[in-house]
């Protein structure tokens, strides 16, 4: 590790902190209705799209019809996207001439991206149009993102109303998170990304004469308009099948900066709206400084292994002084590498800049590790933000019963029927993660996709099913995911992994919203104290490793021994 690394990663993380208040206020106004500086421009086509849709702005739904519009939203979003790329072989805008997409791949794809999961089982510039690209999966990196703002606001209005029945109108809320938060973001993003080298254009492709005086075909497309959207709503799904490790995608230095601060940007700043929305701004920083310890703890555990080498490659000759570069591109460096891996699954994205499955086993633990812990820190554009309130709410309970009173937070007790429905929500993880893994391991339809035996091979699997439960996206490259097996049951994770958890975290909103909000007594355990924190985090790990150690154990801690030992399978 050096001084350089170490100041690169220093300056983005304050880079983004510098943002948090500032978007935080911003995204508190125009969510609670008030006006923003964006308001003379916007508002207007805000009220347009009500007329044109139907929609009465000021009609608020309980949390049962805001589910289900959610969901039937979604399941619309699904059917578009599965029948565009279905037919994109008929359609305009496919100067590649790409066929249908198979039927499989297009269940998978349509899942990944309306889930906001983006997994890509497919090599994107030889597989989707240009119509599915900018119609299809830009357009769901836009409405998914939106969703999960949405969802999260449910349960902070929640928490912050009293003895109310409602929690919101959804149609309100995602068309203000998308053309208030989300459009604007992208459209500068976009610009900064061209500025930088990164192609935006309607051309399928362009041939190049080599060195050697050979010819070479290099894809095309509309990357830079993609590439925003998907970093801001944590998408994370490529133009290019090497994603951000592709120069078209991240050109330079200053882009992969760019990147890094836009993965994070929105998801740092909604625990401070959180805060300004309940009238306890303290309640957002202590939620922000819970996620950031653990993220900044990831980074630099996973810094340190990748830093360190590989010492089986260091035995074959490979010089070691620039760390395991195995999988890296040089003009990211190891630093900026396992930087972006780390806030890459700690946040919901699952873009990379490097190649997880050529990680030292300690260094590709920790994106594993931060997937499974709930993608809470900061977690996804919105789904973060409930993830850790549905934490919060646990934390408060343990801390009752250690206490010997009625746990409460924010004024709302919490009692069984919210605990219940949290347990639901975080066993979800477990259950899909852990049941698809072990069934993957021993059937020969999902072994024969493995490139490893051994440890890494259950790593392998395992990081697949923990990447789409947890609607991250990114991979161990070395899985062959493009088989209907991998393709059905991964599309089903990340259905359980969105829906399956959202739908008990909406209930327990639909239990908060109704009770009465009393004041803090000298009773009240504080929940914007270090101490909070404290045992915040240690009901995030402690819940995680109660559920993933033995499997962890048998996959990347082994191979790390194994390493050691100077083993290899």
């Amino acid at each position: 590790m050096t001084a350089i690394g170490w100041i690169q990663i220093v300056v983005i993380f304050a880079l983004v902190l510098i943002c948090v208040k500032p978007l935080g206020t911003f995204m508190a106004n125009v969510f609670e209705g008030k006006r923003a500086f964006l308001s003379p421009l916007l508002a207007p086509l805000e009220r347009a799209f009500y007329r044109l849709a139907g929609i009465d702005p000021s009609h608020e739904q309980n949390w049962r019809g805001y589910t289900v519009a959610m969901l039937v939203f979604n399941a619309a979003g699904f059917l578009f996207l599965y029948a565009l790329m279905r037919l994109q072989d008929v359609l305009p805008l496919n100067p590649q001439g790409f066929s249908a997409v198979p039927p499989d791949l297009a269940f998978n794809t349509a899942t990944s991206f309306v889930t906001n999961t983006n997994w890509q089982s497919y090599g994107g510039e030889t597989t989707m149009s240009h119509l599915t690209q900018m119609a299809g999966l830009t357009v769901q990196n836009f409405v998914s993102a939106g969703t999960g703002i949405a969802l999260a606001l449910v349960l902070v209005r929640a928490l912050g109303r009293s003895g109310a029945k409602t929690v919101g109108n959804f149609w309100t809320d995602i068309t203000r998170a998308t053309l208030y938060v989300l459009l604007p973001l992208a459209i500068v993003v976009a610009l900064a990304y061209i500025a930088t080298g990164l192609p935006q254009t309607l051309l399928g492709s362009t041939d190049a004469t080599t060195l050697e005086g050979a010819k070479q075909v290099i894809s095309l497309g509309p990357v830079a308009s993609q590439e925003a959207i998907k970093q801001l709503g944590t998408n994370g799904g490529g133009f290019f099948n090497a994603n951000a490790a592709h120069p078209f995608e991240n050109a330079t230095p200053i882009s992969n900066v760019i990147s890094i601060w836009a993965m994070l940007l929105i998801s740092a700043a909604l625990p401070y709206t959180f805060g300004r929305m309940v009238g306890d701004t303290r309640q957002g920083r202590t939620l922000l400084t819970a996620m950031l310890t653990i993220l900044v703890a990831g980074v630099a555990v996973a810094y340190w292994a990748e830093a360190s080498g590989n010492p089986l490659l260091s035995a074959l000759g490979v010089d070691p002084s620039m760390g395991n570069m195995e999988g890296k591109e040089v003009r990211f460096g190891t630093a900026m590498s396992a930087l972006y891996a780390v806030i890459t699954t700690g946040l919901s994205c699952g873009a990379v800049n490097a190649m997880h499955d050529s990680f030292t086993p300690l260094g590709g633990l920790i994106p594993m590790i931060m997937i499974q812990l709930g993608e809470v820190l900061p977690g996804g554009t919105g789904s973060g933000l409930y993830g850790m309130l549905v934490f919060a709410v646990v934390a408060v309970f343990i801390a009752g019963l250690m206490v010997g009173r009625t746990p409460e937070y924010l004024g709302k007790k919490i009692e069984a029927r919210e605990m219940k429905l949290a347990m639901l929500a975080l066993l979800i993880l477990p259950l899909s993660i852990l049941g698809f893994s072990a069934a993957a391991a021993v059937l020969p339809a999902a072994l024969s996709s493995l490139a490893n035996a051994g440890p890494h091979g259950l790593s392998e699997i395992l990081y697949a099913y923990s990447s789409a439960t947890g609607n991250n996206g990114s991979a161990f490259a070395g899985l062959s995911a493009n088989t209907p097996w991998y393709n059905i049951t991964l599309g089903l994770a990340m259905m359980l992994g969105r829906f399956a958890y959202v739908v008990p975290v909406m209930a327990i909103a639909g239990s908060l919203v109704g009770k009465i909000r009393v004041k803090e007594s000298e009773g009240t355990f504080p929940t914007h104290t270090a101490l909070f924190v404290a045992l915040l985090v240690g009901t995030i790990l402690i819940v995680a490793g109660l559920e993933f150690f033995p499997a962890l154990a048998l996959g990347p801690i082994v191979e790390h021994f194994q390493m050691l030992a100077g083993k290899t399978f």
